[in-house]
């Protein structure tokens, strides 16, 4: 494939089997179904096949498509040649539990995630390699000028870890910055104990004016001056953790009922 067809796609392959079988070993639980986004030329793929784990790949290139057939159909892999994002996830596995995991296209990653966690009843497990920055954003936590909308709805249902970090050198082509590499393991609880659309509301509202303290940035919630006047309300919400939020939602949730 081309170096500009490469770009096109918004990927850049790893080419270093050492970082690719260090991402395959963060998925334990060899009883899952695994699916791969991005798989390229398979270079991930191959250390999945080794550890015996039932490997389905979706890849939207038709040259990297033709290359998966030509050299893994015959070990196992069942391949997919479409868009994971317009993927209907609910008939991919049945009733199967399954992992997540890639060398993520920088230009859709946090797509990725946010699909991930409207389907995260079926998707226990999570890992894959983002733009540092990104992989950062959504492991940070409260008080961090990158902690923001990502960190607090993935932190919201899975616990997260930022694993290692990856230099430009070993992907073809290499990115003008660092990759880095994390695991989201989903909670034993991950359903809210409040309304999550509004939950998912206050997040987003929150954290687009996140210089201004709540009272101003959550105006369009039509708040009363009594809870206006709640010590929650004078924080800005990089200051908000999980369950602050939840809190948050649920004060919402009661003042519209008075």
């Amino acid at each position: 494939m081309s170096v500009k067809a490469k770009k096109h796609l918004g990927q850049h392959f790893l080419k270093d089997l050492s970082v690719a079988e260090r991402i395959a070993d963060t998925i334990t639980d060899t009883k899952l179904k695994v699916l791969e986004i991005g798989p390229g030329m398979g270079v991930l793929t191959q250390f999945l096949l080794k550890k015996d784990l039932d490997t389905t790949v979706v890849e939207i290139d038709d040259e990297s498509v033709d290359y998966l057939h030509m050299h893994f159909l015959d070990k196992g892999l069942k391949i997919i040649a479409g868009d994971f994002l317009k993927m209907d996830l609910q008939t991919l596995f049945g009733k199967n539990q399954y992992a997540i995991i890639g060398n993520f296209p920088y230009n859709i990653s946090t797509q990725i995630v946010f699909k991930t966690l409207e389907h995260r009843e079926a998707i226990p497990f999570f890992s894959g390699m983002f733009q540092k920055e990104v992989a950062e954003r959504i492991a940070e936590k409260p008080g961090s000028k990158k902690y923001g909308i990502l960190s607090v709805l993935a932190q919201a249902f899975y616990e997260v870890e930022y694993l290692f970090t990856v230099p430009p050198v070993v992907f073809d082509p290499p990115p003008k910055v660092d990759s880095g590499v994390l695991q989201m393991t989903r909670k034993e609880n991950y359903t809210l104990p409040v309304d999550e659309k509004l939950f998912f509301r206050v997040v987003k509202t929150a954290f687009n004016q996140r210089r201004k303290m709540l009272r101003s940035s959550l105006k369009s919630f039509q708040l009363s001056a009594k809870l206006r006047e709640d010590a929650i309300f004078a924080k800005r919400p990089e200051q908000l953790g999980v369950a602050d939020f939840i809190m948050l939602t649920q004060k919402i949730i009661d003042d519209t009922k008075e």
